[in-house]
């Protein structure tokens, strides 16, 4: 997974591990694994979690009929991925589910039901880890008690190892069976830690399960988990808008720039009457009255582009967008079409078969050197 920073690369870590003590936990944090478009990484990242965490139950559609009976002394890791379709406007028939999701989150909060030919009314544990994996925000109460992983879709140049099951697995396997027997026998040393927090409230609860592994391994994980938290807490602007829209915004401020020749940075003012006055664009009938700087603002600051002071060449300070702000997010969410070159014909060679020399080895992830920390 190209990740988005080290500090996410931490709190995927420590929640994996968390997994494995269940047993010990008064919280139950979900894995948000959210992005604005398709194509970000949302499914990997499930599949590398499927390996490794404890108990995995992966699912994209099921009954909230079948988690309550899943659910029990021993609960699964719930792995689910499009939970956007769980939590749109069409999905009313899923509040059981969503309702689940949130109970979840604590220990001792069961659902009860009417159940069995007596119709006796019955408890339902809904203690359960949970990773969600969708486009665009999931409902507050979810986020809420979450951590919050924002994934970008990779741009060119960036490149990761293939995930392939006949090797990815087994190594995957092998991290998993060391969690559970370095953190199995600790269940009651990880039961009664209370470790000091850098953050309060519903963060703290879902955030505690976290910071109790990193004291467990101690090192430099305390203080990498604690700086992860207090970077990964702050507010996080919401997405009201779908994601075709972000993209589209996108690419008609690229073609402002280029209209405009590509400037270094352009007036917000000049940005906004540019993008207004194409008449089929949805802009002039954005919001209440059009598009205005403040929505401008909030549509671009997930990613990352925020405006700025500056000077233009002739006249007076002015508030804008620097181009340069724009670049990776156009890589990322609408590149350019690559010019496509005519393959050159060329004579057919003749070469020699390959023989097989064996199977492809399973070892350490990372190989010899170990395992390496990346983005």
């Amino acid at each position: 997974m190209a990740l988005p920073s080290p500090e996410v690369l931490t709190a995927v870590t420590l929640w994996v591990a968390a997994t494995h003590l269940q047993p010990a936990l008064q919280h139950a944090p979900r894995l948000a694994v959210v992005g604005p478009t398709k194509g970000c990484g949302k499914s990997r990242l499930l599949d590398v979690l499927h390996e490794i965490v404890h108990q995995p139950m992966m699912t994209v559609n099921t009954s909230p009929a079948v988690i309550f009976r899943v659910i029990g002394e021993n609960p699964p890791t719930l792995l689910v991925d499009e939970a956007d379709t769980i939590f749109g406007p069409k999905a009313g028939e899923k509040e059981d589910l969503r309702g689940l999701l949130n109970a979840g989150h604590q220990r001792n909060r069961p659902a009860w039901r009417v159940s069995g030919p007596e119709h006796k009314p019955t408890a339902f544990p809904t203690f359960a880890m949970a990773a969600l994996a969708g486009i665009g925000d999931l409902p507050d109460t979810i986020m809420d008690r979450a951590v919050v992983v924002r994934v970008k879709k990779r741009k060119d140049g960036e490149k990761i190892a293939q995930f392939r099951s006949r090797h990815s697995v087994p190594e995957l396997n092998v991290l998993r069976d060391q969690l559970s027997g370095w953190l199995v026998p600790l269940l009651d040393a990880a039961s009664r830690l209370i470790p000091p927090m850098p953050v309060e409230d519903r963060a703290a609860d879902t955030w505690e399960p976290l910071i109790i592994v990193a004291d467990l391994a101690g090192g430099e994980w305390p203080a990498l988990a604690r700086a992860a938290c207090l970077a990964m807490t702050k507010h996080q602007a919401g997405q009201d808008e779908e994601s075709t829209l972000r993209t589209r915004l996108l690419r008609d401020i690229r073609r402002v720039f280029a209209d405009h020749g590509d400037p270094e940075a352009l007036r917000t003012q000049d940005l906004l009457a540019a993008l207004i006055t194409d008449a089929e664009s949805p802009w002039p009938e954005y919001g209440k009255s059009g598009l205005n700087a403040h929505l401008l603002s909030g549509l671009l600051r997930d990613f990352g582009i925020n405006p700025a002071n500056f000077r233009p060449e002739q006249g007076k300070q002015a508030k804008g967008y620097f181009r340069n702000k724009f670049v990776d997010a156009w890589d990322r969410y609408c590149p350019e079409p690559s010019e496509v070159v005519p393959p050159t014909p060329a004579r057919p060679v003749r070469s020699a078969p390959i023989t097989p020399t064996g199977g492809m080895p399973v070892g350490v992830m990372g190989g010899i050197s170990g395992p390496k920390r990346t983005r």
